[in-house]
C-alpha cells in the first residue's frame, strides 16, 4: 500500500500485513463504526479493507474449542448452530443495531472499536474469549480482558491485525444468556447490559461466569458474584444490589447516572441468571 493509495482491499493476509507494516492505516471490514465517526463525504487517510480475507471469516471447530473469524458478521453468528453456552453471544448479535448493521458489522470491529457499550464483549468475557493477533513479525494471543484496555482503547500494537476470537472448549459448557437495557429494545446504545453462563449439575451451579457492560470504562467479569452463585441452586436472589455495585465503577453520562446503572446492572444480572437457568 503506497502513500498514494488511499484505499486497498487485499486478496491475501500477507498483503494486508504488508499494508499495515507500511504505516498508519485505518482498518475496516463492515465499516459500521468507521463511517458514522467521520463527518466527511469520504473516509480520510489510508483505508485497509479486510472483509474479503478468508482467514478472517467463519466459525470453525478447533482442537482447543471454537474459532470465530474477526470478519464474521453478527448475522452469521446469530444464525449459526452453536452450543447453548453461546446463546448469550447470539442474543447479543441480534441486539447489535438493526438488521442492516448485523449483516455488515463484524465481531472483530466490535472489539477493536472498544466501546464501553459494545454488546459483544460481556458474553465473550463469560466464554473466556481470547483474541488472535498477527503482524508481519509474528502472532500472539491475548485474553479479551487484556485486549480492551479502556474506552476506545485496545492492546493492538502498530502493524497488528485482529484475526479471530478463540473460545476454549471448557467454556463451551453450560448455557449462556444476555440482557441489555436501553431507551428502547433495538437500535439503541445500551445503558447497561449483563451476560451470564451457568453450568448446572443436579440442580446446583458448578460453574458461573458473570459479566456486566456499559457501566464503566470497559465490560468486566464479576468474580465475587460468580462465587456467590457457585455451589448453590441457580437463585437470582443470591446477591444484593450492593454486591454488584461494589464490583463496578459505574459512569454517569447522557444516558444514565451512576446510581441508576448500579441498580440496573443488578436487575439485569438477575434476569440473565433466570434465563440461563431456565
Amino acid at each position: 500500500m503506497s502513500a498514494d493509495q488511499a484505499y486497498v482491499r487485499p486478496s491475501s493476509l500477507e498483503g494486508a500485513l504488508e499494508a499495515l507494516a507500511a504505516g498508519p492505516v485505518k482498518v475496516g471490514a463492515g465499516f459500521t463504526d468507521i463511517y458514522p465517526a467521520t463527518e466527511r463525504k469520504v473516509l480520510p487517510g489510508r483505508i485497509l479493507d479486510v472483509a474479503g480475507l478468508e482467514e478472517l471469516r467463519g466459525i470453525s471447530e478447533t482442537p482447543k474449542g471454537l474459532r470465530i473469524g474477526a470478519a464474521t458478521t453478527w448475522s452469521e453468528i446469530a444464525g449459526a448452530a452453536l452450543p447453548p453456552a453461546l446463546h448469550g453471544l447470539q442474543r447479543a448479535a441480534r441486539a447489535v443495531g438493526g438488521r442492516q448493521i448485523q449483516n455488515r458489522g463484524t465481531i472483530g470491529g466490535n472489539l477493536c472499536n472498544a466501546s464501553p457499550a459494545a454488546d459483544g464483549v460481556p458474553p465473550l468475557l463469560t466464554l473466556d474469549a481470547q483474541v488472535e493477533l498477527r503482524s508481519a513479525e509474528g502472532g500472539r494471543d491475548l485474553p479479551l480482558s487484556d485486549f480492551i484496555t479502556g474506552p476506545r482503547q485496545t492492546g493492538l500494537r502498530p502493524g497488528e491485525l485482529l484475526l479471530a476470537v478463540h473460545l476454549p472448549r471448557a467454556a463451551l459448557a453450560g448455557r449462556g444468556a444476555f440482557v441489555k437495557l436501553g431507551a428502547r429494545e433495538y437500535l439503541v446504545i445500551s445503558i447497561a447490559m449483563a451476560a451470564v453462563r451457568l453450568v448446572i449439575n443436579n440442580g446446583t451451579v458448578v460453574q458461573a461466569a458473570v459479566a456486566v457492560g456499559a457501566c464503566g470504562p470497559a465490560a468486566v467479569r464479576l468474580p465475587a458474584i460468580e462465587g456467590m452463585l457457585t455451589g448453590r441452586a441457580p437463585d437470582p436472589g443470591q446477591f444484593a444490589d450492593a454486591d454488584v455495585a461494589a464490583a463496578l465503577s459505574p459512569i454517569t453520562d447522557v444516558r444514565a447516572d451512576a446510581a441508576y446503572r448500579e441498580e440496573a446492572a443488578a436487575s439485569l444480572l438477575r434476569r440473565a441468571i433466570a434465563e440461563a437457568a431456565a
